[in-house]
């Protein structure tokens, strides 16, 4: 028992805070329990704190929108959040969309799927000109154009309020993870998970690697939805700086070395 909370304790802790996150939300549309209410492009806390995407925020300004105080109150805390601590968290501890890859992933593995000629291949800069894109189309449309598509706001709204059509964009998200690219969405598309990278080049947690440990398995890197973050694995001691990193756990799950873990980014050491 111990080894298999050992083995999967991140990817558990993930899921609890997914699926919490959604029966929060679902509990304040279906029972009124108001504990946080809305959505997660905004949300209220309590009915006091507002919580608000700052993607979206930054598509309505884009948009032309007038934003009131409450709402930029809400996206300042969610950015220096995610500036300092969180990272790219939010793709791998909040968004929903992520049980639905890691799940295409997972079975992908089984089927061994990884192993047939590439057919499709896409840069994982993409998504910061898909990022560019919405803004350059909010303004053009007057509307938070990311937001009508986004498959995140689609299942969010589906499991929150019912889900409509919403259900087959989500499955056709599913099916290209697991036919076309690997971590597709996630790591190649998503101009959400592209806007956090961008803003959490500073955060103070981070994934630490200790070199002397490393056998060079490169189990990580099997299980890694942004494996160039790992770039350090078995070359040097140091942090993993990269933005991309989605703070997921999963690496220092595989390794049995104890090799990697999280820990508080060292910001004198400039090779870390």
């Amino acid at each position: 028992m111990s080894n298999l909370w050992k083995n999967y304790r991140f990817l558990a802790l993930r899921r609890f805070v997914q699926i919490g996150l959604l029966f929060l939300y679902f509990s304040a549309n279906a029972y009124g329990f108001k504990i946080l209410t809305g959505t997660l492009s905004s949300s209220n806390l309590f009915q006091a704190i507002p919580l608000s995407d700052p993607f979206a925020l930054l598509q309505m300004f884009s948009a032309g929108a007038i934003l009131s105080m409450d709402v930029l109150i809400g996206g300042f805390i969610i950015l220096v959040f995610y500036m300092s601590i969180g990272g790219r968290a939010f793709c791998s501890w909040v968004c929903p969309i992520n049980m639905v890859t890691d799940t295409a992933n997972w079975l992908r593995r089984k089927l061994y799927l990884d192993k047939i000629e590439k057919k499709v291949w896409l840069s994982k800069n993409v998504r910061y000109w898909v990022f560019g894109l919405a803004l350059v189309l909010s303004f053009l449309s007057g509307v938070a154009a990311f937001e009508m598509v986004s498959p995140i706001a689609m299942l969010h709204r589906g499991i929150v309020f019912g889900m409509g059509m919403g259900f087959a964009a989500v499955l056709c998200l599913f099916l290209f993870d697991l036919f076309a690219v690997k971590n597709g969405w996630c790591g190649h598309l998503c101009p959400l998970g592209a806007f956090y990278s961008l803003v959490s080049k500073q955060n103070v947690l981070v994934v630490k690697h200790n070199q002397p440990n490393c056998t060079l398995c490169m189990k990580c890197k099997d299980v890694c939805p942004e494996k160039q973050v790992l770039a350090i694995v078995g070359k040097r001691s140091g942090d993993v700086v990269f933005g991309e990193c989605t703070k997921c756990g999963r690496c220092i799950e595989v390794c049995e070395d104890d090799a990697l873990s999280f820990g508080v980014r060292d910001y004198i050491n400039k090779n870390g």
